[in-house]
């Protein structure tokens, strides 16, 4: 049987509700006392709204008509190199990395999954109809996806808040191949894990982008930790993650090397 997770409505401007001092006024004559709101937005017009039910509170979601930034023209380019266990941001001036909270959100999906195994049988499984246990298995997944999720709208803000500042455009890997790859392995946590955080971070550094008028580029990522990014030779391993260029002598680590490889693509 369907299930409403959250009580909400839709409303739209003027028609189902309006803003009047410090009330928000709805069909029928009720009115709403406002305690609080992102001041930011007050000289945009308004749009449709949504009004939910959360933590106890009626929490009135308003849609801002914001015009688009014009982007402006790039003095350079800031590569992004997405990876199991870190991002690093750079290019030949600056370099950063950011760790991934995958192994954090795997920690609360290995735990969901525990719970689940000990409720049940090879036949039936019993954690579903025992009302405490499928609570804390839901709590579990939700806490891993809000881990994901909130890691990336912080690094996507960070990113192109750098990027702006020194002018760059920038420079992000096409993942649709990897993630389409990656659906084909078996479907672990893990595996999960990765797909919506490769397909989230794109996503949120290209709305960031939009939002601050940040030119972006999707750039292949066919080759970008193993060829030179100084004469675009075939490098090989020489230690862990690292690689050297045989014809030129370039060494480092791979993930710089996918950063620099990734501005020279352009």
């Amino acid at each position: 049987m369907p299930r409403a997770k959250t009580l909400r409505v839709w409303l739209t401007h003027k028609y189902s509700y309006r803003i009047n001092g410090g009330y928000v006024e709805l069909l029928e004559g009720y009115k709403l006392e406002i305690i609080g709101w992102d001041m930011r937005y007050d000289n945009y017009p308004s749009g449709d709204a949504r009004l939910m039910f959360k933590d106890g509170k009626l929490v009135l979601e308003v849609s801002k008509h914001v015009p688009r930034p014009q982007k402006y023209p790039p003095r350079g380019i800031l590569a992004v190199d997405v990876n199991e266990k870190h991002i690093v941001v750079g290019n030949s001036r600056l370099e950063y990395r950011v760790e991934t909270p995958i192994e954090r959100a795997l920690h609360y999906k290995q735990l969901a999954e525990r719970l689940q195994g000990k409720y049940s049988s090879p036949r039936y499984n019993s954690w579903l109809r025992r009302r405490g246990v499928r609570r804390r298995v839901s709590y579990y997944h939700a806490k891993a996806r809000r881990i994901v999720e909130d890691w990336v709208k912080k690094t996507s803000r960070e990113i192109v808040a750098l990027a702006k500042r020194h002018q760059y455009a920038v420079a992000k890997e096409d993942l649709t191949g990897l993630v389409e790859s990656l659906r084909k392995l078996p479907r672990e946590h893990k595996v999960s894990l990765l797909i919506l955080s490769y397909r989230k971070i794109s996503e949120w550094i290209d709305w960031q982008c939009e939002k601050h008028g940040v030119p972006v580029v999707a750039v292949d990522p066919m080759d970008t930790s193993t060829k030179c990014p100084r004469c675009s030779s075939k490098m090989k391993e020489n230690g862990y993650r690292v690689f050297k260029c045989p014809r030129c002598g370039f060494e480092a680590d791979r993930d710089t090397v996918a950063v620099l490889k990734s501005r020279r693509g352009l």
